[in-house]
């Protein structure tokens, strides 16, 4: 792609990411979503992982999705309308300590119903938090997701936590790890919610998947 259309790209993700961004709803099932109408990307990650303090620096708004210190604390899909454009999902966090069989069960239930019935589910985005790479309890995660289809691409998260110098072998065992999957995709995204690290490419991507 040429350099003037690189620039006019990203200038058109700022401009999406600059729009209002309003929350939708929390939905405790499938059922009670609204209608999709929008296209959507979902963000599907182990609990503390960053989901919504990620969501919050895309949109500019440090108190759009609300960031729990407890893991496990959010339990439903909550929708966030991106300028009447583009829908992000933040979905329930996997894996913390304290929940009970019959809760995992039930996040396993609403994020199968989820991803294999919502029409314009466009991508999944898997985040992975850099600090501690790709655990067991994230391949478990890929390995529900590879069963629904849904392509997903992973992105490191917290990334400002990393030195410089490890990032790249960082960043190529995780796709190693992850395009191991027949779901994921090749591309790997690495952010930082504090620092702003990567945030410009991850907005650039988010708004081809709107059609932006």
């Amino acid at each position: 792609m040429p350099e003037h259309d690189d620039k006019a790209a990203a200038a058109t993700a700022r401009k999406l990411f600059a729009q209002q961004a309003v929350f939708i709803a929390g939905a405790p099932g499938y059922d009670a979503l609204p209608k999709a109408t929008l296209p959507e990307i979902a963000f599907v990650g182990r609990s503390n992982v960053g989901k919504s303090s990620l969501i919050n620096a895309l949109t500019g708004r440090s108190g759009l999705a609300r960031v729990s210190k407890t893991p496990g604390r959010t339990r439903q899909i909550n929708l966030f309308n991106i300028g009447d454009a583009l829908m992000l999902a933040d979905l329930p966090g996997y894996g913390f300590a304290k929940a009970s069989k019959t809760l995992v069960g039930e996040w396993q239930h609403l994020i199968v119903n989820y991803l294999g019935q919502r029409p314009n589910l466009r991508r999944v985005l898997l985040l992975i938090d850099a600090r501690r790479g790709v655990m067991p309890i994230d391949e478990m995660a890929m390995k529900l997701l590879d069963r629904t289809a849904v392509p997903y691409n992973a992105v490191l998260t917290k990334i400002d936590a990393i030195k410089p110098a490890a990032r790249a072998a960082l960043a190529e065992q995780t796709q190693r790890q992850v395009t191991s999957h027949p779901a994921a995709l090749a591309q790997l995204e690495m952010v930082s919610a504090d620092s702003g690290e990567g945030m410009e490419n991850l907005k650039l991507a988010l708004a081809t998947l709107a059609g932006a």
